[in-house]
């Protein structure tokens, strides 16, 4: 089970019923992704609350003032059945720019313009726009 793109298509759907907020199990990855969501403007927040299990992160979705999601779609570009890596001179840009993409390198999750700047490759999480 693919838990990171069940994770990306809960915000997704989130955003297509227009809720305010969702809750998703977390886990330390999830937080990365949701960080740099948070950063890059498309969730405007998020919290991490502990249970007896592993923890339940709220995410709450950021939206236009027309009403539609900031985070319009997600595609899962490294899947458990295919990673996908790539050097850093093998990142393109998303949406002609309009869009990023997760990239997992030695140094953490970090977006594909970051890593471009600071020279890493790694494996393609997703693509956002």
């Amino acid at each position: 089970m693919d838990t990171i793109g069940q994770f990306l298509t809960n915000i997704r759907n989130a955003g297509m019923a227009r809720l305010e907020k969702v809750d998703v199990p977390a886990s330390n990855l999830r937080k990365s992704i949701a960080d740099i969501l948070t950063q890059e403007g498309y969730l405007k927040s998020f919290k991490v609350a502990k249970d007896s299990k592993q923890g339940i992160m709220r995410l709450y979705i950021k939206y236009n003032e027309d009403g539609t999601p900031k985070l319009l779609n997600v595609q899962r570009v490294s899947k458990p059945g295919r990673r996908i890596y790539l050097k850093c001179d093998d990142l393109k840009s998303v949406r002609s720019g309009y869009g990023m993409s997760i990239i997992s390198t030695s140094k953490g999750l970090m977006t594909n313009k970051s890593a471009k700047q600071q020279r890493l490759g790694g494996e393609v999480i997703c693509e956002v726009w």
